[in-house]
């Protein structure tokens, strides 16, 4: 079956679509509204403000891959063109792993589909605690509907694979609640290599849902273009200053970019997003901005079982636990998700902890072994209020992100758990993702050994693809970068529409949370522009 190249058809149309390396002299784009980024938050304000009758460009810093780019399914090549720093992107010291997209669509284009309604005692939590108003559940409860029809997300139909077998079948064994996840594709073929970009346009990502919509209506979009600054006098920014990228997307190519709007909207993602305005050295008179930046910290458990997995075939997500998420409460122990990543072999050799010809033989057993992952849910107490974006010399971005007794307690709870659910599924022994863990072959060996593991950095493998806040929205401006509509508390025409406005981590895979509350406060943005 032939898939078309939806973007090879539709600039052949006439959209209006720029590469900014084959830029030669300095240019100005005017337009009404110019967002800065085409992830979840600026595809889906893209798509709302164009059908609004609103002149949009859509600015991203990563190249334009589509479909043709991605049919050779090749995990070396997608982690190098669609990812933050070729994958490579880490906290400031190196601890945590950052997988974050790079590419038109931004991460959406490379996530693996997981897509849940914001916890309603997440959205309870922000209105209690964080000033927030306009996103309650029953707020939410239309634009979740709304996002879940536009992008075809609903509970995956097909019987899990047996990657996802595993947590399902540990579960059921112990009693544990676990569901299964809603996906955001329409014609899916089940091949599993979701965040390599989906040869098939199955997976309904920015790129091959909103993006095409916007440049159907009149939007620009603008890629390889590194928006540097936003320039701003007597409380308006005036113009967004970017630099143009070469043809490796990565190096100035010296051509300036400016672009001119009435209104602008920071849509980079929660490091990109925090860096942009402290480039522009906007106001931020409660030193809010970049704060809070939270991170769902993920720890991994490894098991080897007697059936053949191959967690490198099938839907990559589609079982999940809330079981010990909400426990003990929004505030109590930091509660965790369980879910199932896919295993492919350059993703797996870096959470394998080993090197030289034991790693050869972990290689070659994948086959059979399944991984069930933890979310920890960070951002709800003192003692984990998250981490905090700062700038580099040369102006890029750089987490600082550290690790308390309340959070590496929920890491050592969350490894337990995921050991004991792979034994349970019949596991012929697990290993968790640690530098001091063996393969244990029994849950009492286990179990006895977790408790006394050093819960420390560089020994506990850490990595994270969920990434919020930064620029947390409340009411209070003494307390948040933006009000809850994701106007700038200082700046009239800013807005920040992306994960950036999160004021703690959701508790669940993200996206469905930016679509829904991008899609609220665009469309609210929408009105007060055409007025």
């Amino acid at each position: 079956m032939a898939i078309s190249d939806i973007y090879a058809e539709g600039i052949a149309s006439g959209w209006k679509v720029i590469d900014a390396s084959s830029l030669k002299a300095a240019q100005t784009i005017a337009a009404d509204v110019a967002i800065v980024g085409s992830g979840a938050g600026g595809g889906v304000a893209a798509e709302i403000l164009s059908l609004a009758g609103i002149k949009v460009v859509l600015i991203e810093e990563g190249a334009l891959r589509t479909s043709n780019s991605f049919k050779d399914m090749d995990e070396a090549r997608a982690y190098r063109e669609l990812y933050q720093e070729a994958a490579t992107r880490a906290t400031s010291d190196g601890a945590i792993s950052v997988l974050q997209g790079r590419t038109v669509g931004g991460t959406t284009t490379v996530n693996w589909t997981s897509s849940f309604r914001t916890p309603a005692p997440t959205l309870q939590h922000w209105a209690a605690q964080h000033e927030v108003v306009g996103h309650g559940v029953d707020d939410m409860k239309p634009w979740f509907e709304k996002m879940e029809e536009r992008l075809s997300i609903a509970p995956w139909a097909v019987a899990p694979n047996a990657n996802n077998s595993v947590l399902k079948r540990g579960c059921d064994k112990l009693g544990w609640e676990s569901h299964v996840i809603p996906r955001n594709v329409k014609g899916c073929w089940d091949s599993g290599y979701c965040g390599f970009g989906c040869p098939v346009n199955a997976k309904q990502s920015m790129l091959v849902s909103t993006i095409p919509v916007a440049l159907q209506h009149g939007a620009t979009l603008v890629h390889r273009l590194r928006v540097r600054q936003l320039q701003h006098a007597d409380g308006k920014i005036n113009a967004a200053i970017g630099e143009a990228l070469g043809s490796d997307g990565r190096t100035p190519s010296g051509v300036v970019v400016t672009i001119k709007a009435r209104h602008f909207v920071a849509a980079g993602g929660a490091i990109n997003t925090p860096a942009l305005l402290l480039r522009s050295q906007l106001p931020d008179p409660h030193q809010r901005l970049g704060k809070r930046t939270l991170i769902h910290p993920v720890v991994v458990s490894l098991a080897t079982m007697p059936e053949r997995i191959d967690p490198f075939y099938g839907t990559p997500q589609s079982i999940a636990s809330d079981h010990f998420q909400w426990k003990d409460g929004a505030t109590g122990p930091m509660g965790y998700k369980l879910e199932v990543p896919p295993i492919f072999a350059g993703l797996g050799s870096a959470v394998l902890n080993v090197f030289g010809e034991p790693l050869r033989k972990e290689i070659a057993a994948l086959p059979h072994t399944n991984s069930l992952l933890a979310l920890l849910r960070d951002g709800f107490v003192a003692q984990s209020e998250g981490g905090s974006v700062r700038l580099a010399a040369d102006g890029s971005p750089i987490l600082d992100y550290d690790l308390s007794d309340y959070v590496w307690d929920g890491a050592r709870r969350a490894y337990l758990s995921m050991v004991e659910a792979q034994f349970a599924a019949g596991a012929k022994q697990v290993r968790p993702g640690h530098l001091d863990a063996p393969y244990y072959a029994s849950w009492v060996e286990a179990r006895q050994a977790i408790q006394e593991l050093p819960m420390k950095k560089f020994r506990a493998s850490l990595f994270t693809a969920h990434l919020m806040g930064g620029c947390a929205m409340s009411e209070n401006a003494a307390h948040g970068v933006v009000n809850s509509r994701g106007t700038h508390h200082q700046i009239a025409n800013l807005s920040v529409i992306d994960g950036s406005v999160f004021p703690t981590s959701i508790g669940a895979n993200p996206q469905l949370s930016v679509y829904a509350l991008s899609a609220q406060n665009a469309s609210a943005l929408a009105k007060k522009l055409r007025h």
